[in-house]
């Protein structure tokens, strides 16, 4: 596969459609192509079902959109495609205000940097937040751990 940038991409083996998932995290960028692909629709819908978390970083809410995953509740992307998200998915309720966006199995979050502050808060959810502290101190990045919707 060849990402964009020219980025080619050779996987080391296939994952068979029953190995279980426990988070599945779909990137964004330039996702169009993708959103009229009903095989990628059909793919990642059928693996968020076995999930425990599905999160998305910037545009790849769209796919999560498309795919059925994210469903009339609460989203965000990166701010320049907002209402873009709004207007082809009208039953969500994006917001704009918010870095990331937790709804408990589906988890989305606006652009790049936002998107490690979301992963931060996943290994919070998952192993603890002295663990995401740890990390973030690790990278050397200043954490934005602001609340999850409904959370102080």
């Amino acid at each position: 596969m060849t990402a964009r940038g020219g980025l080619t991409v050779v996987p080391g083996r296939t994952t068979p459609e029953n190995l279980p998932v426990d988070v599945l995290i779909i990137p964004g960028g330039a996702v169009t192509a993708e959103l009229e692909r009903h095989e990628t629709s059909a793919w990642l819908k059928r693996v968020a079902e076995r999930c425990e978390i599905v999160a998305s970083v910037c545009t790849g809410a769209f796919l999560l959109a498309r795919a059925d995953v994210l469903r009339a509740s609460p989203a965000t992307t990166h701010w320049e495609d907002v209402a873009d998200l709004q207007t082809m998915f009208p039953d969500l309720d994006v917001q704009s205000d918010v870095r990331w966006i937790d709804n408990g199995k589906v988890v989305t979050s606006a652009g790049i940097s936002a998107g490690i502050d979301m992963s931060l808060h996943l290994v919070s959810r998952l192993a603890g937040i002295d663990l995401a502290r740890r990390t973030a101190r690790q990278m050397d990045f200043d954490w934005n751990r602001q609340a999850p919707l409904g959370e102080s």
